[in-house]
């Protein structure tokens, strides 16, 4: 499991090391640029270096990483930008020995202009070097973070550097695996220099080996009631294809049943591909994890559903699509006195609809509003994204793996499905969301790696589960 920060606990962490644990600030910027110019000694051999400073201490780092590359003979020069230093980018100003530039050019440059501070979007001298670094067609290294691009969005603030390699100091952070981030960031590499962390109650990142604890070894003397019932309630003659996918992605994730409460035309369309599923026209209260919503239709008659369920069912229930749209339209205020377990898995825009905040403000801080409400409700969110946001009141997650594969319809009645049936099997809802979205996301890589992220299909990620399954865990 690897950390992820917000810039706020990122200058916590900072302030926390100098003030606390006593190192000095000079150490610390000390150490950073020595593993910036460690990262571009090795992909800047033969070639000339520009170091882009800025006015602020990330610019004291670029100080500091152009002397030591001078050191190791490096043809170097550093450009510098903005206005008065600060104390310590000055007197690593001070210290540097080599030549200045006029002009943005290079084999390699490195971008040492804004920190994880920004918060304002960038114009005037900033953002045409900026332009200019993106038009250069140099290989560019970031210091920390691209510069103009905000560390807990992972948006552009007007205009941005444009990494190839994004060398972060500490922790990773948070707006690089969100919005834009992954695009503007390029190959992210991690460099410890010593900075201390107050606490550890941070948002993680799972990774396979974290993953497998959610498979674990099944005993040879189990029934199908040893893994719970998943029941969902999918579909209508509009949408038959979201029940389909949603039942089927349900069956690949080890539950012992899977119910079906849905039309008539939903289930004539299932059956026929999965006779082993159950359908009622019950909602059968018993189910260890329920599902509503994918392909339902967005009415009042679902809104009712859903405000009954909450007050009589005590397991795990999973309010997916126009289960979310009932919601924001009859009011989302039912869920906060309810007697199970609730986890709600938005995109932005349904999100958007849900707080009736707009896109742009979710966007700004999608860790932040995500957390409200998870604390608001008392439910698990799951905010789906290029990275996706899965956190309860106590914990936070953030799920990168996937790919524009699942850019399609279906991929969420299919995460829906899976979060249902992980859940059924004995997951608590936090990890299921968990568990649901990593394997959906490595499914869609295993299926691009095959067929381009272009022609990959639901039917493709569907059948790739069970590889993607059998990849973390044996």
């Amino acid at each position: 499991m690897r950390k992820i920060l917000t810039v706020a606990q990122m200058r916590a962490a900072d302030e926390y090391t100098i003030e606390k644990v006593g190192v000095p600030s000079k150490e610390l910027m000390r150490r950073a640029g020595v593993a910036i110019a460690e990262a571009v000694a090795e992909v800047a051999a033969g070639g000339n270096v520009l170091v882009v400073c800025g006015a602020g201490n990330n610019g004291g780092d670029g100080y500091v990483c152009a002397q030591q590359l001078l050191r190791r003979g490096f043809h170097v020069k550093v450009y510098a930008c903005g206005g008065r230093p600060s104390p310590d980018c000055e007197r690593e100003k001070l210290k540097y020995t080599g030549k200045y530039a006029q002009t943005i050019e290079g084999d390699v440059i490195v971008d040492c202009i804004f920190g994880t501070g920004l918060s304002r979007e960038v114009t005037g001298e900033y953002a045409e070097v900026i332009e200019a670094i993106n038009k250069s067609g140099a290989y560019v290294i970031s210091a920390d973070i691209p510069s103009g691009m905000s560390g807990d969005s992972g948006t552009a603030l007007g205009v941005c550097v444009r990494a190839d390699r994004t060398v972060t100091i500490g922790e990773l952070k948070a707006g690089f695996v969100l919005s834009d981030g992954f695009d503007i960031c390029g190959t992210v590499i991690k460099k410890d220099i010593g900075i201390s962390l107050p606490e550890d109650n941070y948002a993680c990142i799972y990774e396979d080996e974290d993953i497998k604890n959610f498979f674990p070894k099944r005993k040879r003397n189990t029934h199908k009631g040893t893994f719970g019932t998943a029941t969902l309630i999918c579909g209508s003659e509009q949408y038959i294809g979201s029940a389909v996918l949603a039942v089927s992605a349900a069956l690949k994730s080890g539950c012992g049943y899977v119910k079906a409460v849905c039309p008539d035309a939903v289930k004539a369309a299932i059956a026929p591909n999965w006779p082993q599923t159950v359908f009622t026209s019950d909602c059968d209260l018993n189910s260890a994890a329920i599902a509503v919503g994918m392909g339902c239709g967005a009415s009042r008659s679902l809104y009712d559903g859903i405000a009954w369920l909450l007050k009589e069912y005590r397991g795990k229930l999973i309010i997916d699509a126009d289960g979310l749209n009932s919601l924001a339209e009859y009011g989302v205020d039912i869920l906060r006195e309810k007697a199970c377990e609730v986890v709600v898995t938005p995109h932005v825009k349904e999100f958007s609809r849900l707080t009736k905040k707009p896109v742009k403000d979710i966007l700004s801080n999608p860790v932040a509003c995500a957390k409200d409400f998870a604390r608001e409700y008392n439910v698990t969110v799951l905010l789906k994204g290029a990275g996706t946001i899965i956190c309860d009141k106590d914990n936070m997650s953030i799920n990168v793996r996937g790919c524009s594969a699942l850019s399609k319809a279906g991929s969420g009645d299919m995460l829906a499905g899976f979060m249902c049936g992980s859940a059924a099997r004995g997951l608590t809802v936090f990890e299921s969301a968990v568990c649901a979205a990593y394997i959906l996301g490595a499914s869609a890589e295993l299926s691009a790696g095959r067929l381009t992220e272009y022609c990959v299909t639901s039917a493709d990620i569907l059948a790739d589960i069970p590889v993607a399954i059998k990849n973390i865990t044996v």
